[in-house]
């Protein structure tokens, strides 16, 4: 279990960060707003499981956050010759499996407040543009981003080529923009380009993992996440 004591709601872990300067929030999907890592852990293990190669939960969990072509060069590199079935195999059990994944609670509401507010509300994600549309579709959430970025149409995380996209359709730089996520890989996008970032702890990557990437506040639940979002000097 990661130590969370350091960042108990009793010690200001959000000082650095002044909402009244973002313009633009852009948030990771998987694990930071949508529950469902542990289904992506069991897709990865089934599709893995039909051609006879072991993977570890731990190693199907860390490379959440990736492309799925990274994701296939990082757990199955001896094997290049059976990604795209592997590919496969995990597409076709997650969408058949994943449709009770829902927003982690209280996520659906802190959207609509801050989209209230006059925030503007973005997604970078390592799902696949099919995949994202189908859950943007499943969450009837279309209409709360004005703008979108997966992993296959552009370069994966890190690589802040998704970031630089999106606040090129926006038109705000980068230091009024905020990324909210939960891996290792969106928080170095971000400092890449020295757009401000907060980690979320209750997803993917553990505390020390997050600290690396110098986040202006790392969050263990949703609740803290609202309360981070919301702050204003």
């Amino acid at each position: 279990m990661n130590d969370l004591s350091q960042f108990s709601p009793d010690v200001d872990t959000t000082s650095a960060l002044d909402m009244q300067n973002i313009d633009l929030i852009i948030f990771d999907w998987d694990g930071t707003l949508f529950d469902s890592v542990g289904q992506i852990v069991r897709s990865l293990q089934f599709a893995a499981q039909q051609f006879q190669q072991p993977l570890l939960d731990d190693d199907a969990k860390s490379v959440i956050g990736l492309g799925l072509p990274e994701v296939m060069q990082r757990l199955f590199p001896q094997v290049p010759e059976l990604h795209e079935q592997i590919l496969t195999d995990y597409a076709q059990h997650y969408v058949a499996n994943s449709g009770s994944d829902v927003w982690f609670d209280g996520v659906a509401e802190l959207l609509d407040v801050l989209k209230a507010q006059g925030k503007l509300l973005a997604v970078a994600t390592g799902k696949s543009r099919k995949g994202l549309d189908r859950v943007l579709a499943q969450t009837q959430s279309e209409d709360i981003f004005v703008a979108t970025r997966a992993a296959s149409e552009t370069r994966s995380k890190p690589d802040p080529s998704m970031l630089q996209e999106i606040l090129n359709v926006t038109g705000v730089p980068a230091d009024r923009a905020l990324m909210v996520g939960d891996t290792s890989y969106d928080l170095e996008m971000a400092q890449k380009i020295n757009m401000p970032r907060v980690g979320v702890s209750y997803g993917v990557h553990a505390v020390e993992v997050l600290e690396r990437f110098a986040p202006v506040a790392i969050v263990g639940s949703v609740a803290e996440l609202r309360t981070c979002l919301l702050k204003q000097r």
